[in-house]
């Protein structure tokens, strides 16, 4: 058991070792727990937290969330560190094996399983009441919880990202387009790109629509709603074979990359990662993206904070529901959760602010920061969301989330998806020489066989 644990952590650093991101520096405070969890002992307690880069000032946005904690209990001190992503999952994988580590941190949501079976997280199952039920919680966030089949929890949801359909309003007026039947079906969605194509606003030609291609760390994610929505998957049911070359799953990968190969996506595009598109989008030179809450809160923020407010777009747009494929609607759900790590000598005081975190207020006031979705359904309701008409679309955009299958191996399978998924942006951009369909399939049969190779080392 023991050599297998240690071959998938190796192989998962290995995997995972290239994740992109930006980090900070540590902050320390005093800190406590919500007046329902208050700590009984006045021993002064030093909590280790360690999160990612969430928000413009990580450490500080989160000390302020946490602040009734702190107010409530002055004998604990939170000490927080901010990992960046590039080197989270290694810190967190030597934190695991050496049992040296923080008392509470952030796991993206595909890490949880990984993490757990190395035996590194407290296990949550009878507390699980206490937090509020699983049926608290947006369903795709919950299923990211546990390793599939254990029948245990290790960690908490803590926010969401999912994604949604950004459109230009003044290009669908001057169409004279109904956005509402524009984005009902896959074929109501293409017929609209076609029409809207190079329109002329001002001057000034719109593509239909931006789509990164290989050179994003979305790729994995972008791809999803498309093979979910013709009735495919990455895996099997059961978490293990590969699915994405089946039949239902390439309808999803075809009709998605036949946006590109009909010229509704500039293959300039394809060079972009989604922070460009999202920036060129704001200027004007696309009439539909797919992106996440976060970039409301980027076009309602001023260009002297970072912001875009002052944009084209930023003027003149809505947010819609991804359009419904033959076999649903779906949209990728990710984000964070949070756990215990198993070797806390705090493991009460790392409770209680693991609970407080997960309260309405919390999640709502962590969002705001954050510019994600709260993974707490309760918090959903909070004016932040509600009041605002871009915000409350992402509400109803949330019952059609969905999370990849909680394996331990999920780690290196999407760093293989990645790859392939990649070459196929590089198949139809014509690196390769002029696109044939047989292309595709090609690429998913070799990823397949990776796959399977990763779940069977994974055993």
């Amino acid at each position: 058991m023991y050599k297998k644990v240690l071959a998938i952590f190796l192989v998962l650093v290995i995997a995972l070792g290239v994740l992109a991101g930006c980090g900070s520096s540590s902050t320390q405070t005093n800190g406590g727990s919500n007046n329902q969890s208050k700590s009984t002992s006045s021993q002064k307690v030093t909590l280790q937290v360690w999160i990612m880069p969430n928000s413009p000032q990580s450490a500080s946005d989160f000390l302020n969330v946490v602040k009734p904690f702190t107010d409530a209990n002055p004998n604990i001190n939170i000490k927080v560190t901010v990992l960046d992503w590039g080197s989270a999952w290694t810190k967190i994988t030597t934190a695991a094996t050496s049992g040296i580590g923080p008392d509470v941190l952030q796991l993206g949501t595909t890490w949880v399983p990984a993490i757990a079976s190395m035996g590194a997280l407290e296990d949550l199952t009878d507390k699980v009441s206490d937090l509020g039920g699983a049926s608290a919680f947006l369903p795709a966030a919950w299923n990211s919880t546990s390793i599939k089949n254990s029948g245990k929890t290790f960690a908490v949801p803590w926010f969401v990202d999912t994604r949604g359909l950004f459109y230009r309003t003044d290009v669908f007026e001057k169409a004279g387009i109904d956005a509402k039947q524009a984005f009902a079906t896959w074929d109501s969605f293409l017929d609209t790109a076609k029409k809207i194509n190079n329109i002329d606003i001002n001057g000034q030609k719109v593509a239909a629509i931006g789509i990164p291609g290989k050179n994003d760390w979305n790729v994995v994610h972008n791809f999803a709603p498309w093979i979910w929505g013709a009735g495919g998957d990455y895996l099997s049911p059961d978490g293990k074979h590969a699915a994405l070359n089946s039949q239902a799953a390439l309808k999803g990968i075809d009709f998605y990359t036949s946006l590109a190969l009909q010229g509704l996506v500039p293959k300039a595009a394809l060079e972009k990662n989604s922070s460009d598109v999202e920036s060129l989008f704001a200027k004007g030179q696309f009439a539909m993206i797919f992106s996440g809450p976060w970039l409301v809160k980027n076009l309602s923020t001023p260009a002297d904070k970072g912001g875009m407010a002052d944009t084209i777009a930023a003027k003149n747009y809505a947010v819609a529901n991804l359009p419904e494929g033959p076999a649903g609607r779906y949209s990728f759900f990710g984000g964070s959760d949070l756990a215990i790590f198993k070797a806390s000598t705090h493991k009460t005081e790392a409770y209680n602010l693991l609970k407080y975190l997960v309260t309405k207020d919390a999640q709502a006031n962590y969002a705001k920061v954050s510019g994600m979705l709260p993974a707490l359904k309760e918090a959903l309701d909070d004016p932040y969301i509600t009041s605002d008409p871009h915000m409350a679309v992402f509400k109803d955009i949330a019952q059609y989330g969905r999370s990849y299958p909680a394996v331990p191996a999920w780690g290196q399978i999407e760093n293989i998806l990645l790859t392939h998924l990649g070459n196929v942006w590089d198949d139809v951009a014509g690196v390769k020489g002029p696109f044939n369909q047989n292309m595709i399939a090609d690429e998913m049969n070799k990823a397949a066989e990776e796959v399977d190779g990763a779940l069977q080392q994974s055993k």
